[in-house]
């Protein structure tokens, strides 16, 4: 029952998040404007908008639904439904900021939606850890080390060698950094999710340098993926922003989860490792039976 719980927590998360994309949209765009130092050159002017910080609020509102439904429910279930923030932002932008959405771009939100759906209904079933020194233990693991440490070395080298030349002509540089430091921060949402629903059972981690570890963390990579999605809202139109990085923050989340909890990773690579498609499909559902359903 707590999944289903958490799903609907992560569709009302979905809601928040996409009107605040538009809230956001609106007031740099205003910012523009009046003559400020855009945010995708560097400026910080939206700090002292109150627009800005209604879309923030409503973020924040849609993050910790997202939140709730990430301790109640697998990442590998949550992340995909992020779908439906694109379909959300995409309407309200064609309705309030009038930004036309072609026929691919209709395609694409479609295809994700489609997308989210299938991995939802045929997720492999995460083993997540009741403690958080159980995820602790996970975390420390070679495999998702190295992930950190090549997330890690990858922003840095986009964020200063290749944003200050191609920022404004790529809309995936800015995604990319803000998607993939996002992927580390859901690790530590998980984490927080654990402590504080086994503080609530009676076990109290709020005096564990654990718990305070992953606030820290979360409150670091958060202000990072704000940081940078601002960077895209304020350069490109938030019709290819918000698919984009939907796509690319899933992605990055299903592969940071499936290092973490094993099971996604045993399912690409059943998938992808497999000498022929054509034989996968019809060697007698062998591999359908065992892995997929």
């Amino acid at each position: 029952m707590e999944v289903y719980y958490g799903l609907l927590l992560a569709v009302l998360s979905c809601i928040f998040i996409g009107i605040s994309f538009i809230i956001k949209k609106i007031s740099l765009k205003r910012l523009g404007f009046k003559g400020h130092t855009r945010a995708g050159a560097g400026g910080y002017g939206y700090l002292k908008d109150w627009l800005w910080w209604l879309g923030i609020l409503s973020m924040g509102i849609g993050e910790g639904l997202n939140f709730g439904a990430y301790a109640l429910a697998p990442a590998s279930l949550v992340t995909p439904l992020g779908a439906l923030s694109v379909l959300v932002t995409a309407v309200l932008a064609s309705k309030i900021l009038h930004e036309r959405l072609n026929l691919l771009g209709k395609i694409g939100c479609t295809l994700c939606i489609l997308g989210s759906t299938v991995i939802v209904l045929h997720a492999p079933k995460d083993e997540d850890p009741d403690t958080i020194y159980g995820l602790a233990e996970r975390l420390k693991s070679s495999e998702f080390l190295v992930y950190v440490a090549v997330v890690v070395i990858t922003s840095l080298i986009l964020a200063f060698i290749v944003a200050p030349r191609f920022g404004e002509s790529n809309v995936l540089i800015y995604v990319y950094i803000c998607s993939a430091i996002g992927s580390l921060s859901v690790s530590a949402v998980k984490g927080t999710g654990l402590a504080i629903r086994e503080t609530i059972s009676g076990n109290n981690q709020v005096t564990s340098w654990l718990f305070w570890f992953f606030i820290l963390f979360l409150l670091v990579t958060v202000s990072v993926q704000i940081n940078y999605l601002n960077k895209a809202l304020d350069i490109f139109s938030t019709a290819v922003v918000t698919p984009v990085y939907y796509v690319t923050f899933t992605t990055m989340v299903i592969i940071a989860t499936g290092i973490l909890f094993e099971e996604c990773v045993r399912y690409f690579f059943d998938c992808c490792c497999y000498p022929s498609l054509l034989r996968y499909v019809y060697d007698d559902g062998y591999y359908c039976n065992r892995d997929f359903v």
